[in-house]
């Protein structure tokens, strides 16, 4: 295999134990599927020659980013695994744009945007995860209540199809493409280039945290800053402490000074008990969790099996859910440095065809960050089947699971998530990459009938 590819590429193909262990873990680090190459492209064309050649012999091959999925979605099983973080970083800001290689991480993306006075408008907690890696899922964050998620903020997209060809597609042309690559758990082709929307940038950040004793008060005040819009960025936080669970409501206000957040206007009329401030730079605000990585790091956990899972829930069954949740859960149901949250998004402000929520006004993104054993896999696949049974709990009340979940799922489960956008799936699938198997730790077949 590796002759019949080398001369064709100017990247490096990579066929050592160590390359190819590496590529069978994730960020979940709970399945671990070997692939037969790892393959570090030098552009889209040799990106694209591997997937005419796999396509040919019904080898399956997978993107992977920064490796940051929770459950394989990045593996390929005796495939090829295509390393995005190997493309040459060529980066270019232009009017209110920036145009990136998708192996390129957010962190890429600001420090690039930044001396020229601009920011992308969504950003995930976490800075080091790639553009390609969150564009085919989602990218969800703080600022999605006004600006949606990261897919909402693609001006075009150079993808290379199922099929090996190389397309530039965007809401104007190719848009068949477009809306099926966004947030398309990688099926009809894969990313190799975005142009991102880019909004004038802040320089400072104040920071609030706010803690509630009462979880009515806590989504009732979330409700409100939501929808009148008052703060930049928000999320939610069930903390669980001796004296059980209390919430904290982060709210940050950017600025540029001489201009200032008015506390008083922002937070009168908020019902929490105690508050917390500081001020940082607007950098050092989106880079917060770089510090509790490198405790982790050093700890050890961060290289623990994470069984995480993030879900939607309808506006009208959030605080039902949410509190059955809470009385089943313990810190061992967590791990060690678990964490949840819990934030409102506002559905009119969410345009990607296949990124699903429920319906309704408000819909509430309710994750469980759990930590789980380095040594025990029945801890593990405890978590794992926590999940499950949470997924068909909500999907009974109208729930939707976020792709990136540590859980197992099947075709008939996805053609239930993606409903009537379904179709937006399987005609670019017969039209752009009939042949491919792209992405297969995402457990679904486009090929089979509705």
């Amino acid at each position: 295999m590796i002759d019949e590819i080398l001369p064709a590429i100017s990247g490096e193909i990579l066929a050592d134990d160590a390359n190819l262990t590496g590529a069978s873990h994730d960020w979940g680090n709970l399945v671990h599927a070997r692939p037969r190459l790892v393959v570090r492209p030098a552009s889209a064309t040799d990106v694209a020659t591997v997937v005419r050649f796999a396509s040919k012999r019904g080898i399956p091959v997978a993107a992977r980013g920064a490796g940051h999925s929770p459950y394989g979605q990045g593996q390929a099983d005796g495939g090829i695994v295509l390393d995005m973080t190997s493309l040459p970083p060529r980066r270019v800001v232009m009017d209110g744009s920036v145009s990136v290689d998708a192996g390129a991480r957010w962190r890429d993306v600001l420090e690039v945007a930044l001396p020229h006075g601009l920011t992308p408008p969504v950003f995930t907690d976490y800075l080091d995860v790639t553009v390609g890696g969150t564009l085919v899922v989602g990218g969800v964050g703080g600022a999605a209540h006004h600006y949606g998620v990261q897919t909402d903020t693609v001006v075009e997209l150079e993808v290379v199809t199922g099929a090996g060809e190389v397309l530039t597609c965007s809401r104007d042309s190719n848009r068949k493409l477009f809306d099926a690559m966004l947030a398309g758990l990688g099926q009809c082709g894969v990313i190799t280039r975005a142009t991102l929307q880019l909004i004038p940038a802040p320089t400072r950040a104040r920071r609030w945290k706010l803690y509630y004793d009462s979880l009515s008060a806590f989504l009732s005040d979330q409700r409100e800053v939501v929808r009148d819009g008052r703060f930049e960025y928000l999320e939610g936080q069930p903390l669980l402490g001796e004296g059980g669970w209390r919430y904290m409501l982060e709210a940050v206000g950017y600025y540029t000074p001489p201009a200032s957040p008015d506390e008083e206007v922002l937070l009168g009329a908020l019902s929490f008990v105690e508050v917390e401030s500081e001020d940082t730079t607007y950098f050092d605000f989106l880079n917060r969790v770089a510090d509790g990585e490198a405790a982790l790091r050093t700890e050890g956990s961060w290289f623990h099996p994470h069984p995480w899972i993030d879900v939607f829930l309808p506006d009208s069954v959030v605080e039902q859910v949410v509190a059955e949740t809470l009385t089943t859960t313990d810190q061992s149901e967590l791990g060690t440095t678990g964490l949840l949250l819990l934030y409102p998004l506002r559905a009119d402000r969410l345009k990607t065809p296949l990124f699903k929520v429920p319906d309704g006004e408000l819909v509430w993104l309710f994750s469980l960050l759990r930590t789980g054993s380095p040594i025990d896999p029945l801890v593990n696949a405890r978590m794992v089947e926590l999940n499950v049974d949470l997924y068909r709990k909500l999907r009974a009340l109208g729930g939707k699971v976020y792709p990136s979940t540590a859980m197992p799922r099947t075709t008939e489960d996805w053609r239930e998530h993606f409903g009537p956008e379904w179709p937006i799936l399987t005609e670019a699938k017969a039209l752009y990459a009939p042949e491919s198997n792209l992405n297969p730790g995402q457990r679904l077949d486009l090929s089979e009938s509705p």
